[in-house]
């Protein structure tokens, strides 16, 4: 993408939202940004500029990563969670017809993703998604920009995602199939991807190169792959299904079993939080292959050049 071409003014509300181009401005933003916060010689470029944090479920990562994002770059972030009651004590709606009056920017982190898009349609600044029960592109973004690091490319990319088609694959599939990754899922019978997010990705990856690959034996997914992805096997809401859910993923495990039928250097990777001991071993968590707190940082990082280029655009590139 040429370096005039901007992302000011745009949500984020799918992973599908970007182009390849726009993917790449992002992560070579972050690599500058990270290279400047390390370096100490962050600039400036949110100054003035505020972020409402509309969070209806609970957080560790996209809470501290978007707050301290903003006040790295000189901006304020204002958190939301039990002040706002979404559609009960005020219209979806209304809340984002306020908001757009008082900041520059809103992250929303909720269960329907229904009300990200609400959002989105009624507020003027941009509506970034900071994670929906459809999808995680924030996290996603940060994952390949990770991928990017420790492998130097993209190209010829062969991740393997292991457990449920939830969230975090659905924008793990939308940005690998705009980037021509090729994104296999091993999940259990009953617990597969969104049917329109699958059917999305491949129309994406029908121009990218991009492949997705389905299977129900993980050891089949996991061969010859450069990386190793897993999630929680219960996510928030889905407390009551636990039990049913460890027995539905008991072969579903990321250990050093699994982990052998990967090709010799491949990644690990899990967007966390972990339950050690189920979804994926402590050793293989903690072992030289896992690049998992790597990718958390890259939160940060990424989500730092998401608002930058949402809120700034291009006069924010300078510093």
């Amino acid at each position: 993408m040429p370096a005039s071409e901007s992302l000011l003014g745009r949500d984020l509300i799918s992973a599908a939202d970007l182009s390849a181009s726009e993917i790449w401005i992002l992560f070579d933003r972050a690599r500058q940004l990270k290279a400047e916060r390390r370096a100490g010689v962050e600039g400036r470029q949110l100054a003035g500029r505020t972020l409402a944090m509309l969070f209806q479920k609970p957080s560790l990562r996209t809470r501290v990563t978007f707050e301290a994002g903003m006040a790295q770059l000189g901006g304020h972030a204002v958190y939301l969670t039990n002040d706002v009651v979404l559609g009960a004590r005020e219209s979806v709606r209304d809340v984002a017809r306020n908001l757009e009056r008082f900041v520059d920017a809103i992250v929303a982190r909720t269960g329907p993703h229904e009300v990200i898009d609400e959002l989105a349609a009624n507020a003027s600044v941009p509506v970034i998604n900071g994670l929906s029960i459809r999808e995680h592109p924030c996290q996603a973004l940060a994952d390949y920009l990770t991928i990017l690091e420790h492998r130097g490319t993209l190209d010829g990319l062969v991740l393997a995602f292991v457990g449920d088609g939830n969230n975090v694959y659905h924008s793990l599939a939308l940005v690998g199939a705009t980037l021509g990754v090729e994104v296999r899922l091993s999940h259990p019978a009953g617990y597969a991807p969104s049917p329109k997010i699958v059917d999305r990705a491949r129309e994406i990856a029908a121009t990218s190169g991009g492949t997705l690959v389905f299977a129900s034996d993980p050891g089949e997914v996991v061969a010859g792959a450069d990386v190793i992805y897993t999630d929680t096997w219960t996510s928030m809401g889905q407390e009551s299904q636990a039990e049913e859910r460890r027995d539905a993923f008991r072969g579903y495990q990321v250990n050093a079993a699994l982990l052998a039928g990967a090709r010799p250097d491949a990644l690990v990777m899990h967007c966390l939080p972990a339950h050690r001991g189920e979804e994926i071993t402590s050793d293989v968590m903690d072992g030289p292959q896992s690049v998992i707190f790597d990718q958390s940082e890259n939160r940060l990082h990424l989500q730092k050049a998401l608002l930058v280029e949402t809120i700034a655009g291009p006069a924010g590139r300078a510093g």
